[in-house]
């Protein structure tokens, strides 16, 4: 049962990067609509390769506080038999899958912060280096036998830091690193019905990504399930309630919105707080949220494309904190009690995780991108930005003018 439980949960958290390709693809211009597509489908290729030959074995494999090692490079000794480091009722190679899907996503949503104006060669290679350098790393420090942040004590159900965080913070350093578009206070969704479907696969595959972390079905399953679907819905009230006042208004593209940033904030905390708690988790989620992407991004002027810090890093950092104010061990006996349950303790936990997690992601991103700009343009020229990259990048077009 618990077999298919996770098949199933796999399946569901690799149809979120094909959703995130969509979501994208619509909140950009129509000249750039297939290109930025292009970043996610990369992801899926170029992440799914290097999780089989190192990724994983980097990620999960026993050997120090910081680092796996290399036993498990190639997938050897990965094998049908169930993983007795990470769960005794699930195949290994099930679970090095359910992981994978986490490993390409995250470089999927990072692409949103430079959609428009980042070479594709030199985001070939970014991908290639980051998920090694830095993904690898942190999914160890927090997920992988013996890694500091899970010896610490600091909870993370399902990828606050390790997706979430990193992704936000990554996608933060790159957009300010490659600097604006040229039209960037002109630019707008250019078809908001597909970013709406595309929304609808992130959220659906949601499910799987947060209940799928309990690697069983159980309480603790269950009530990430509910978790889930609760934020999401107090973070559209959150967002909405915001967005209406400011604005005078409600819109699709805040609801959708408001929806993920919910899902963010929720995330390191599913399986760790009550289905009350999931309310103020959402709402302040989505609260803050519109308030990093309305306000935030235009007061200190970088251009986060399709807001990739503004959700995933802001909500993320959020929901860190919330796991460290909401948690219970009546909730979950394998995690800790929060500051609204007597210990303080966890909040400092949490509040060290994610400043290790940003000064870490940052630094390296940095380096990364550096060194790329040694032998590539990290950005395209300005006739490919202006003519759109789908066609000089790509040599397609996704509209056709009768």
């Amino acid at each position: 049962m618990e077999s298919i439980f996770m098949f199933f949960c796999t399946l569901l958290v690799w149809l979120m990067t094909p959703g995130i390709a969509l979501f994208y693809g619509g909140m950009v211009r129509r000249k750039n609509v297939l290109s930025t597509a292009m970043y996610s489908f990369s992801s899926m290729a170029i992440v799914s390769i290097l999780w089989i030959l190192i990724g994983y074995s980097l990620a999960f494999s026993p050997n120090n506080a910081f680092i796996g090692g290399f036993e498990w490079s190639f997938l050897h000794n990965v094998r049908f038999s169930s993983s007795t480091l990470y769960s005794d009722s699930i195949p290994h190679l099930l679970f090095m899958m359910f992981q994978m899907t986490f490993a390409v996503l995250t470089v999927a949503i990072i692409s949103g912060a430079f959609a428009e104006r980042m070479s594709f060669p030199a985001y070939l290679v970014f991908i290639l280096l980051w998920s090694l350098l830095v993904y690898a790393p942190v999914a160890h420090w927090v997920w992988g036998e013996g890694g500091f942040l899970r010896e610490l004590g600091a909870l993370d159900f399902a990828g606050g830091n390790v997706v979430h965080i990193s992704s936000g913070v990554t996608g933060l350093v790159l957009a300010i690193m490659i600097g604006r578009r040229k039209e960037a206070d002109t630019a707008s969704p250019h078809n908001l019905p597909l970013a709406l479907i595309g929304g609808i696969l992130v959220w659906f595959g949601w499910y799987g990504f947060n209940v799928g972390s309990a690697l069983t079905i159980d309480q603790v399953a269950m009530t990430a399930f509910v978790n889930t679907n609760t934020a999401a819905a107090a973070g559209i009230i959150g967002w909405g309630a915001v967005e209406w006042l400011m604005h005078k208004r409600p819109t699709m593209l805040g609801t959708i919105s408001g929806a993920i940033a919910g899902l963010v904030s929720i995330t390191p905390a599913a399986g760790f707080v009550s289905i009350p708690s999931a309310i103020p988790i959402g709402f302040i989620g989505g609260m803050l949220c519109f308030w990093g992407v309305s306000w935030l991004k235009g007061k200190v002027k970088y251009d986060d494309a399709l807001d990739a810090f503004g959700l995933h890093g802001i909500g993320g950092i959020w929901g860190g904190i919330a796991t460290g104010l909401f948690a219970s061990i009546k909730v979950n006996p394998n995690g800790a009690n929060g500051l609204f349950f007597g210990n303080y303790t966890l909040l400092f936990k949490q509040i060290a995780a994610i400043g290790a997690t940003i000064l870490f992601v940052s630094v390296l991103t940095i380096v990364i991108v550096a060194i790329i700009r040694l032998f590539l343009p990290i950005r395209v020229n300005e006739e490919q930005e202006t003519s759109g990259l789908d066609w000089t990048l790509h040599g397609e077009k996704a509209y056709h003018d009768r």
